[in-house]
């Protein structure tokens, strides 16, 4: 068996996160975040997996879009950056791609006239300062939107939540007040929630949600786990003992000797490391699984490999299986101790990492 790190990804875990999307969402529709990869998971496994149980796909970039296409998906896409230019916009339009528009230039470019009609969707910004038209300024964006012969239908609406991942507060019910406010006088679809706002705030769930993380099982608030909202972790990022060795007190583990052995010991060599994805900031105590027992990460994180404190594993053998974070040890939980939020984690698992299915 290869010593190589591998990533499980469990299908029946995103199918149980997705029921809990339609749990506390029952009226929406689902706008499935799959951008960066599907959060690192894999892309076409992931948009496989959810098939037609989701009711359109959101991407980042028009890329993104078109590789769905090339891979003969053809559900609805969203790209929610939308088009910076005109080449950007007749792709997006020959691949019957959904486009965000924030600014008053991509009104320009589909006033201008791309290769085929194209569908729309206007952005609010209601306080996440990042995208989207101004409160004051939503209504006539979205008139203009709506008259253009180059949009497709009747345009949606939509805004992002900068605080949705902390119950306690308010800027979220803010936030969807200045919405209404700005959208009074529309009547279109519109789209508010993210992950945390379909926990916490269904009062916002309206026409679509949009789960991202959730999908994945990782809980959207600050300090949350992921059992508190029923959600399972979809993947598991796994690796094995290479080494075990014995040294004496005193003795300094790994670069720079930053961790000094308090006592004669044995330490583990696992196979992971930087260059796999594994956090390089990782402090000495962040918990993995060996043996399905928590063991604490000592010294610096290497490229390839991490050392482990063995002492409260004494039976260990080199090849027993580590679980770096998964079912047992939440992402959040490593995030955390390597002073990060798990979207990164997730999202930066490498190439030469084995991607494994489980059903």
């Amino acid at each position: 068996m290869s010593s190589a790190p591998r990533a499980v990804i469990d299908l029946t875990a995103l199918r149980h996160n997705l029921e809990q999307v339609r749990k506390h969402a029952p009226r929406s529709r689902i706008l499935a975040v799959v951008k960066a990869n599907a959060y690192g998971h894999g892309l076409f496994r992931i948009v496989d997996a959810l098939g037609a149980d989701v009711d359109a796909l959101a991407v980042a970039r028009v890329g993104e879009g078109v590789s769905l296409r090339q891979a003969g998906i053809m559900s609805p896409v969203v790209v929610l950056e939308g088009c910076i230019d005109q080449q950007e916009l007749n792709l997006a339009a020959g691949n019957q791609l959904e486009i965000v528009v924030h600014n008053n230039e991509q009104i320009s470019l589909l006033q201008q006239n791309p290769s085929s009609p194209v569908a729309c969707w206007l952005k609010v910004d209601t306080g996440m300062h990042r995208l989207g038209h101004s409160v004051n300024s939503a209504l006539n964006a979205y008139q203009k939107l709506a008259s253009c012969k180059s949009v497709l239908g009747r345009p949606r609406l939509m805004t992002h939540f900068s605080n949705a991942d902390d119950i306690t507060d308010p800027t979220t019910n803010s936030q969807w007040q200045l919405f209404q406010k700005a959208t009074l006088e529309v009547e279109a679809e519109i789209s508010c929630a993210n992950s945390g706002a379909i926990l916490g705030w269904s009062e916002t769930h309206a026409d679509w949600v949009r789960p991202g993380i959730m999908l994945y099982g990782v809980s959207p608030f600050v300090n949350g786990r992921p059992e508190a909202s029923d959600l399972h972790p979809v993947m598991s990022l796994q690796s094995q003992l290479i080494a075990i060795n014995h040294y004496k007190k005193g003795d300094a583990i790994g670069y720079s000797g930053t961790w000094i052995c308090p006592e004669d010991m044995a330490i583990g060599v696992a196979s992971i490391g930087y260059g796999d994805g594994y956090p390089r900031h990782a402090k000495s105590g962040t918990p993995v699984l060996l043996n399905d027992q928590r063991v604490p990460l000592v010294g610096r994180v290497s490229m390839d490999m991490i050392t482990l404190d063995l002492r409260t594993c004494p039976q260990a053998q080199v090849g027993d299986p580590v679980i770096l974070w998964g079912a047992g040890l939440p992402v959040e939980e490593i995030a955390e101790a390597a002073d990060t939020i798990p979207y990164q984690l997730l999202c930066s698992v490498t190439a030469r990492v084995d991607f494994v299915e489980e059903q």
